[in-house]
């Protein structure tokens, strides 16, 4: 698993105007192929309308899965643009669609190109671009006696925790990176002199800064 990649929080749409032509940029992020796939067919349905829905998505912990569509642009001027901000944004599975309404005056080649990465980069803003970091599960279970020390120590080293369990002993969830895994479980050890159970749990990302 990624030690950390960008993806969007959630789905969002905004729209811009270029030349009188409207384009909404719209955006989701997947984890399959499937799921892109339903996206990009639920905003043709939505916007049956329009000129053109242009899509691309990128999936995959090594951007395995990258495919674009020009739906009827001319070849290369809406969703290879789309699918480079994607890459150049270092997003991980996302999908977008820019959908156009035109507007009555022709762009050309270089125009729809700006426009659509444009309406792309228009996406990302509303699905609001994030940090999701991998943290291990550390599991560690004392005696009621070192639970303030160990407390305020997990505190001044800002080691995320969860949740707490109380019975005839504390176990404690900590959530170090998960590089800092077998360091912490360490320190933890030494901290608690030895008199604490320590083991390892998941793998779960969470978003950097919350």
């Amino acid at each position: 698993m990624l030690e950390q990649y960008r993806t969007v929080r959630g789905s969002g749409s905004k729209e811009i105007v270029i030349r009188k032509s409207r384009f909404i940029g719209h955006i989701q992020p997947v984890q399959t192929e499937e799921e892109a796939a339903a996206f990009i067919e639920r905003i043709k349905k939505e916007h049956w309308n329009a000129t053109h829905n242009c899509s691309a998505y990128m999936i995959g912990e090594r951007d395995e899965i990258q495919k674009q569509s020009d739906d009827g642009e001319p070849s290369g001027t809406a969703g290879k643009p789309i699918l480079e901000v994607i890459r150049n944004q270092k997003l991980k599975n996302v999908a977008i669609v820019v959908t156009r309404y035109f507007g009555g005056i022709l762009l050309g080649a270089g125009g729809l190109i700006r426009a659509y990465s444009d309406g792309a980069v228009a996406a990302i803003e509303a699905g609001d671009a994030i940090t999701r970091v991998l943290h291990r599960e550390i599991f560690v279970e004392l005696d009621y006696t070192w639970l303030g020390k160990v407390e305020n120590e997990l505190r001044n080293r800002s080691i995320r925790t969860g949740e707490t369990m109380f019975t005839d002993k504390v176990t404690l969830t900590c959530l170090p990176l998960a590089g800092d895994a077998e360091s912490f479980s360490n320190w933890i050890t030494d901290l608690t002199q030895g008199q604490s159970l320590v083991s390892e749990g998941e793998q779960l990302y969470f978003i950097e800064g919350e």
